[in-house]
């Protein structure tokens, strides 16, 4: 199940990166916004969890700062 959305998602890749690829596909750009809907999510969860292991209590003992 989780390798069909996968490659479903894959499949949509070029239509976002061409922009009006899936409006002359004869598609709306329902997709094409959903997909880029995930994506600026997904980032924001990359960026987050960046952010609590570089500032972490633990990584701050590994580097020898004092914790908050």
């Amino acid at each position: 199940m989780l390798a069909a959305g996968v490659a479903h998602v894959a499949s949509l890749v070029p239509l976002a990166l061409a922009g009006e690829a899936a409006v002359e596909a004869g598609s709306n750009a329902t997709t094409v916004a959903v997909v880029s809907a995930v994506s600026i999510v997904g980032g924001y969860v990359l960026l987050f969890l960046l952010w609590r292991h570089v500032f972490s209590a633990k990584a701050k003992a590994k580097r020898g700062e004092p914790p908050d």
